[in-house]
């Protein structure tokens, strides 16, 4: 973890000695977690946990319909979750502890769909989608349920569909910061071309890393596969969150070891 150095004077009989007190970086980067239609946050809690042990802040919740308000799952419409998403967001970037310019947020299935339309509402710095959900932008305030109803749903998802198209994917496109798109290999839910529309429409970010999850079913029910997503999210976040921080540390390190031989070097 990075961290700052803040001289300080010690008072000791009548006179002062310098000390340096070293500390680490007071705001920390913030971790969003928003599960799927159907789950809830206690599926995210233990990956929630050990991407917090990177030295991240890292907030679940769960979406109006879902846990403690299911009996609302019937009515509920994206619009209504959306608005969850958003105020989730707004409670994790207040924390005294976050650094409101540097949060992550990770999305599966419908979640992923609502986290990639909150990129346009928020600063969302990093984006993680896994098997990222998508749905015709008409009935936005419709239950969401009823979006399910006959096979035009289905029929939708089975061909590529322009960013200029769809309310997820238009946000997808004017995204600049880094992005994780993760297949499973076996889904049945979201077919190919539906991530193949995310990483069509992914066009301006500052990076796009693609992997598919082999032998993997939706819903990761398997062990195995649950296994290998946790590890993917936790590297990858680990590579955008930690490991530019640590390499600006050591660069700064290495700027005042340099500072200290040139004083060194003009006294002598």
């Amino acid at each position: 973890m990075p961290s700052r150095d803040e001289r300080v004077t010690i008072a000791i009989d009548g006179g002062c000695i310098a000390g340096t007190i070293v500390t680490p970086t007071p705001r920390l980067p913030g971790v969003l977690f928003v599960h799927g239609w159907g789950g809830s946050q206690d599926q995210y809690l233990a990956r929630a946990r050990q991407v917090a042990a990177l030295g991240c802040v890292c907030l679940t919740f769960d979406l109006r319909g879902h846990a403690e308000t299911r009996p609302q799952q019937e009515t509920v419409s994206r619009e209504n979750n959306l608005r969850d998403v958003a105020a989730a967001y707004d409670v994790l970037a207040a924390h005294r502890l976050v650094d409101p310019a540097s949060i992550a947020v990770v999305g599966s299935s419908y979640g992923g769909y609502l986290a990639t339309i909150l990129t346009s509402l928020r600063g969302v710095k990093w984006l993680a989608l896994r098997a990222p959900a998508l749905y015709m932008d008409q009935d936005w305030d419709a239950p969401k349920r009823q979006l399910h109803r006959g096979d035009e749903l289905l029929m939708y998802r089975q061909h590529l569909v322009m960013a200029t198209d769809n309310r997820a994917l238009r946000a997808c496109g004017a995204f600049t910061g880094d992005v994780l798109v993760v297949e499973s290999e076996r889904d049945q839910v979201i077919p190919h071309p539906v991530i193949a529309s995310y990483l069509e429409a992914t066009t301006q970010a500052h990076s796009l890393t693609y992997r598919v999850l082999e032998d993997a079913d939706h819903g990761l029910t398997d062990e195995t596969s649950q296994r290998a997503y946790t590890t993917l999210l936790h590297n990858w976040l680990r590579e955008m969150l930690i490991e530019p921080e640590i390499s600006l540390a050591e660069k700064n390190m290495q700027k005042k070891a340099r500072d200290l031989a040139e004083r060194a070097k003009s006294n002598s």
